[in-house]
C-alpha cells in the first residue's frame, strides 16, 4: 500500500469487508448499525470511532514516500527516481512523464497529496515569491489574500 496506488474498486470492497464484519448479519439476523459509517472512519478526537478509509489511507502513505523524497534525497532510491523521471527539475515541479512505472505515478500522487499542505520556510526571503508560494501557516490558501502591487517606486 505504501509504494502502489489502490484502485478504488480494492478499496471499496476492502471498506465493505470492515463494514460488513460490523454491520452484516448472522444466522440470518442482521447486525444493528449503531454509528454510522462516516462516523466510524472519523478520528477519534473528533468523535468518530478512529477507522481508517482505506483509500485514504493509501494517499497518505504515497504521500509519505513522497516526503522522504523530498527530505531524503541522497538515498538510492530517490537518486534514481531523479535520474530516470525528473533529471533537470527539482522534485516538486516533477511530472508523471511519458512510459512511467507504477510506483513513479503512485509517488506522483502522493506528491500532489503532499503539496497541498507544503508550507515553505522564509529565511532570508531572497529565493520566495510570496505571491505564488505556500508560506503562511493556516487553514485554507496559505497564501497572501490581497494582489500584487505593481512596481512602485
Amino acid at each position: 500500500m505504501s509504494y502502489f496506488k489502490i484502485p478504488r474498486g480494492l478499496c471499496e470492497h476492502i471498506n465493505g469487508i470492515v463494514r460488513s464484519f460490523w454491520w452484516g448479519s448472522k444466522d440470518g439476523k442482521r447486525k444493528p448499525c449503531w454509528v454510522a459509517w462516516d462516523d466510524m472512519i472519523k478520528p477519534k478526537r473528533w468523535g468518530g470511532l478512529g477507522f481508517r478509509d482505506t483509500e485514504l489511507f493509501n494517499l497518505a502513505l504515497l504521500a509519505r514516500q513522497a516526503w522522504r523524497i523530498l527530505n531524503e534525497s541522497a538515498f538510492l532510491s530517490a537518486r534514481v527516481l531523479k535520474a530516470v523521471y525528473y533529471p533537470d527539475r527539482d522534485f516538486l515541479d516533477a511530472d508523471v512523464g511519458s512510459l512511467p512505472s507504477r510506483v513513479w505515478r503512485a509517488i506522483v500522487e502522493g506528491k500532489e497529496v503532499l503539496v497541498q499542505g507544503l508550507i515553505r520556510r522564509i529565511g532570508t526571503g531572497e529565493t520566495t515569491n510570496i505571491w505564488s508560494t505556500n508560506w503562511l501557516p493556516r487553514d485554507g490558501q496559505l497564501r497572501p489574500l490581497c494582489c500584487p502591487m505593481p512596481n512602485a517606486p
